[in-house]
């Protein structure tokens, strides 16, 4: 069976940075299954992986574009201290979840602390970067009503990213 919409793939994987370092992996003994077509993975992935078949390995090296997007700079911004918890040490690095302006969440990541404030990165954390991906196809099936229903897969194995 080849991957194409609505089937449900498996996949082992390693994703690299620019630099080489190790972003994000998963084994056979632990791997990754999604729907395929539901957008659940990057624009670049999905597009690499369809039309493949279980055993196939590929090396993919994906734009910013087609992963996780540019970087945005409007999506940084400084917020005042005092709209962070007095009691909290923060640091650069550490995630908060705040509400965009319709009410949705989303992850932040402090970029910088100063005494001015707090410089908040909306960006995923991996936009604008290429990324490298070592991905072996484990296994293609077709979607069952539920998971089509839901979008993603259940049981072992329904690792969210």
């Amino acid at each position: 069976m080849r991957i194409a919409d609505d089937c449900v793939v498996t996949l082992a994987y390693t994703l690299r940075d620019d630099a080489g370092e190790v972003l994000d992996s998963a084994t056979a003994a632990d791997p990754f299954a999604f729907v395929h077509g539901r957008h659940s993975v990057i624009p670049g992935l999905e597009k690499a992986l369809t039309g493949r078949a279980a055993g196939d390995k590929l090396e993919l090296t994906i734009a910013a574009a087609d992963a996780y997007g540019e970087h945005s700079p409007a999506r940084v911004q400084v917020v005042p201290r005092d709209r962070f918890p007095a009691d909290l040490d923060i640091e650069p690095g550490m995630q908060f979840h705040a509400s965009d302006e319709h009410g949705g969440r989303m992850s932040v990541r402090v970029a910088e602390v100063s005494e001015d404030g707090i410089t908040v990165d909306a960006n995923h954390p991996l936009a604008g970067q290429t990324l490298h991906f070592a991905v072996e196809v484990l296994g293609v099936r077709a979607a069952t009503a539920e998971e089509l229903a839901h979008g993603h897969v259940h049981g072992p194995g329904g690792h969210h990213h």
